[in-house]
């Protein structure tokens, strides 16, 4: 009989057993691995979602910008001069040259021709010709000066009420036509039929004497009111206008004319040099807009290079300039003016600081989530604690079962990557200037990946074996826990104060994620300290269960630390995101009130006196009246009277107070100026009367004791010598009323300002390059156009507050920032929640005992449910108070990065101001929540039998 004995190995499990126990846990694990799944196919898809959303969103802010510009003005423009003495007579034919302008596109490269598009086609406007006759009657000028223009988008914004429009096509051996406004017709003392004899300047080099040509009047328009800013530079098309004259005494009397195409080619074979002639390109943003305008900007950098290159060759023999070839006819050297790049300069910075606002909430959004993910990869794995303890009795490695738990794992996060992908591919926007993100997607997905067999090996790691003398486990914890506190608390300061010196970027936006962590581990370090007090005053008491449940609070609170950090980010987040929106809200109420000043406010260049007067006035009103105050604007040189120093290019504005007072009752300004400007009923200013003033902050620095003097010349008048006295110096708040938003708009920033009473407007000046600002109030925005329009004429740029506060609002820009906040705090509220639900999972077992325990010793039913209230009662405080902390501390960290001004407009940065029925709204959520998990606890352990309950004591 054999004795020896029989050694039994291990026997390895196959393939087969292996698959069979990778099933069985999947299994097992499901419920988990689909909260896994759920979190990585939300993330994944935001990052194919979001860019190309965003991106729709800023197409849409950047084509209302180009569109309101190119409403006012052509954002692209190309000019040149015909060159008419090449030949023998001097000939032009304007109508082959101005069509000759759609070819101007063909030397831009790339696909930069097919965004431009030309409007209309073309115009050319020549040089101030001096009116020889008839000789305009009423004051006497130095001169008449007659513009004459070839504008046919003007034909659209005009009627004409005497005679007809200006030919483009001329009869033969007649004189070219020519189209006058009303008030210019009246100045000249012309009507329907009159001749206009002009002397345009000589042509140096090709003649000895000036020109002469004759014009007939063919019809008299009158100027239609728009809404598109048409008129806008175009002032005198339909007002004449008067300017010192340089080299004489007295005034020179500005006019502008219509005329027909086809003048230039009349006025050429009468030897007049040929006019500057402008074609204006219009840019189509439709589609991917902030694609097509970067794709211009490189082309058109180079643009007027390359037409040089393609149409330029040889110079003039007039003037000696490169001469060129358009349409077969010579010109001059050709000139782009580009406006769009400095338009998109300025939409790309605004565009970056949106960027920089919308990071805070991605990157919270990002930590909420991964976050999430780490408390369900704890639940999964407590979940799975017994039956890893086997194993490892059993003789698996370590390895073995971090190998095993992400083949469980694995192939489910990577499936909901590909799905998430592929779902937000499918709802992403496309034509946009934004694209899905697979890197971001790539990097998530990684995360999760890795983040299972971290915390597995955290779970399975064979403990240490006794060596060399160490110190005690809790000291090296404690000296762990204290170098990272450390860590976070000085990466946290470092982070403030880089965003603050330098300005957010794609890393420093993840510094709110920083500064949650640093508030929730001030948190966790003051948490016990507090419950300790209360564990101190619960013992002295009669009852049990406060006693007990501050105990097991005091307990618990160092392991709630990921779900405080949840929490925390969660409502911080969402407070700060209010606290944006609710300052971008009132800043953009701010800044519409900025820019019309009033109700509404007409703006027209040069001093009018509005027609007739309009109803209600400054005095008391009724519901129909409309109130006016009128501000006009002009530039004055003063002198110092005590030093005698000259102080140039001085704002001086003349206001009513009491028109002022009526239609901002509450104005800081009005009441300022009332108390200062304010003179007697029936009191006449003269020149020997010092007029008070009110004088900006830089004025007053100029000249710190006394007053100015300023002398007015007026044709045919003794010069008149002013005194202003000042009598106070605007504040800032003063400076920043909405009363002053649309006269200073009109003033350079920086210029000196003085404020001075009406009554002088008869002594001062009238400028035609001065504004006058008509601020009304009263209801209804087509009321107060029609009041505006019939006050200061057709030509007045009217605003009304509420269209513009609708404008303000519609921007893509604001817009898409509500979006992102308003979606992030919700997918942030969303995730916060399930990590709560499963944190209070993960920590339920430990709360069923302890009440478990109690009830065998004789607790009741509702005593039981005030336990798990109290257990979880200090979480909810805490995160409350932490994540309220949080959202009202890093504006203010942060507050040198948050310039909101320019999504507001208005004066100055808008004050941060707090939602505070958000805050108490999420606060109270929170608590509801915590509430409503105690209350479920307290519900499942009534309906444990009482064999449930021993066996969980």
């Amino acid at each position: 009989m054999d004795t020896r004995e029989t050694v039994t190995h291990p026997v390895k499990p196959g393939p087969a057993v292996t698959r069979r126990l990778i099933r069985k846990e999947t299994c097992g694990d499901l419920p988990m691995l689909v909260c896994l799944a759920v979190l990585v196919l939300v993330l994944t898809a935001l990052c194919a979602w979001a860019p190309a959303l965003a991106g729709r969103q800023e197409d849409r802010a950047l084509r209302q910008r180009v569109d309101a510009a190119q409403a006012q003005a052509p954002l692209i423009s190309l000019s040149t001069t015909p060159e008419i003495f090449n030949t023998s007579p001097p000939t032009v034919d304007m109508a082959t040259l101005l069509a000759a302008g759609r070819t101007l596109t063909q030397p831009l490269s790339g696909a930069a021709a097919r965004h431009l598009s030309f409007a209309g086609g073309g115009s050319y406007d020549y040089d101030p010709a001096s009116l020889l006759s008839p000789r305009p009657p009423g004051p006497a000028s130095a001169s008449t000066q007659l513009t004459v223009s070839y504008l046919p988008s003007a034909r659209t914004h005009l009627r004409y009420v005497s005679g007809r429009a200006p030919a483009d096509h001329t009869p033969l051996v007649t004189a070219p036509q020519i189209g006058l406004s009303q008030a210019t017709a009246q100045a000249l003392g012309v009507r329907t039929g009159s001749r206009l004899k002009l002397e345009f300047a000589k042509t140096p080099g090709a003649q000895t004497a000036a020109p002469h040509a004759e014009l007939v009047v063919s019809g008299v328009y009158r100027t239609s009111a728009t809404t598109d800013g048409f008129w806008t530079g175009r002032e005198t098309l339909d007002q004449p206008s008067r300017y010192p004259a340089e080299r004489s005494t007295g005034t020179v009397l500005a006019v502008r004319g219509l005329v027909g195409r086809d003048a230039a080619d009349l006025l050429a074979g009468a030897g007049v040099g040929g006019p500057r002639v402008t074609w204006q390109l219009r840019a189509d943003l439709s589609g991917a807009a902030l694609d097509r305008a970067r794709a211009l900007t490189g082309p058109l950098s180079h643009y007027n290079a390359d037409l040089s290159a393609a149409l330029c060759q040889g110079s003039d023999w007039v003037t000696g300039d490169i001469s060129c070839q358009v349409g077969g006819q010579s010109t001059q050297s050709l000139l782009v003016t580009d406006s769009l790049t400095p338009l998109l300069t300025t939409f790309t910075a605004q565009d970056r600081q949106a960027r920089a606002l919308a990071t805070y909430a991605v990157d919270a959004l990002a930590a909420v989530t991964l976050a999430t993910v780490a408390v369900a990869v704890r639940l999964l794995l407590r979940r799975r604690q017994p039956h890893l303890r086997l194993q490892r009795a059993r003789g698996a490695s370590t390895a073995r079962l971090v190998l095993l738990r992400c083949a469980v794992a694995w192939p489910v996060v990577l499936l909901a990557a590909l799905l998430g992908w592929a779902t937000g591919r499918a709802l992403a926007p496309t034509g946009t200037s934004g694209s899905p993100q697979p890197l971001p997607a790539a990097l998530v997905t990684a995360v999760v990946l890795l983040t299972v067999p971290l915390m597995t090996w955290l779970a399975v790691r064979e403990p240490r074996r006794p060596g060399r003398l160490r110190r005690t486990r809790r000291g090296t914890a404690v000296g762990r826990r204290v170098v990272l506190e450390l860590t976070v608390l000085l990466a946290t300061a470092a982070g403030v104060l880089a965003l603050r010196s330098q300005g957010p970027d794609g890393i420093l936006g993840a510094v709110p994620v920083l500064v949650a962590l640093a508030v929730v581990l001030i948190l966790l370090r003051v948490y016990p300290l507090v419950l300790r007090l209360v564990l101190r005053q619960t013992r002295r008491g009669r009852g049990v269960v406060g006693f007990v449940g501050a105990a097991r609070a005091a307990h618990d609170a160092p392991a709630t630390g990921l779900a405080l950090f949840v929490l925390v980010l969660t409502l911080g987040t969402a407070v700060f995101g209010g606290l944006v929106q609710r300052t971008v809200d009132d800043g953009l109420t701010t800044g519409a009130a900025w820019t019309t000043g009033a109700d509404a406010s007409a703006t027209v260049a040069g001093i009018v006196t509005p027609a007739g007067s309009v109803e209600g006035g400054g005095g008391a009103a009724t519901p129909t009246e409309i109130r006016t105050a009128l501000q006009h604007l002009r530039t004055l040189d003063l002198a110092g009277q005590t030093d005698g120093a000259a102080i140039p290019q001085v704002a001086v504005i003349t206001v009513d107070p009491r028109q002022l007072a009526a239609i901002a009752p509450k104005s800081p300004l009005a009441a300022a100026l009332r108390s200062g400007l304010t003179t007697p009923p029936g009191t006449r200013t003269s020149a020997s009367t010092p007029l008070p003033s009110f004088l900006s902050p830089g004025l007053r620095a100029s000249e710190r004791t006394g007053g100015f003097t300023t002398t007015i010349v007026t044709q045919g008048q003794p010069p008149v010598n002013l005194t202003l006295e000042p009598v106070g110096a605007l504040t800032t708040a003063e400076l920043r009323d909405p009363l002053l938003g649309p006269i200073t708009a009109q003033i350079p920033a920086g210029t000196p300002m003085l404020i001075t009473t009406a009554a002088a407007d008869h002594l001062l000046p009238q400028q035609a390059s001065g504004s006058t600002v008509l601020l009304l109030k009263g209801s209804g925005p087509t009321a107060l156009r029609a009041a505006a329009a019939k006050a200061l004429g057709p030509l007045a740029q009217i605003r009304v507050r509420s269209e513009t506060l609708r404008t303000l609002r519609a921007d893509g820009l604001t817009q898409g920032l509500g979006t992102i906040y308003t979606t992030g705090s919700i997918l942030a509220a969303l995730s916060g929640l399930l990590a709560l639900a499963l944190e209070l999972t993960l920590t339920s077992h430990e709360r069923g005992r302890t009440t478990s325990f109690l009830r065998t010793l004789g607790l009741g039913g509702k005593e039981a449910g005030a336990i798990h209230f109290l257990q979880l009662l200090p979480l909810a405080v805490a995160s409350a108070v932490g994540g309220t902390l949080l959202g009202l501390l890093e504006p203010r960290l942060l507050a040198g990065t948050l310039d909101l001004r320019q999504f507001t407009g208005g004066p100055a940065q808008p004050a941060l101001h707090t939602d505070y029925s958000l805050t108490l709204a999420l606060v109270a959520g929170v608590t509801a929540l915590i509430l409503a998990a105690a209350a479920t606890e307290t519900v499942l352990a009534r309906r444990r039998r009482l064999g449930a309950v021993l066996r969980l004591t």
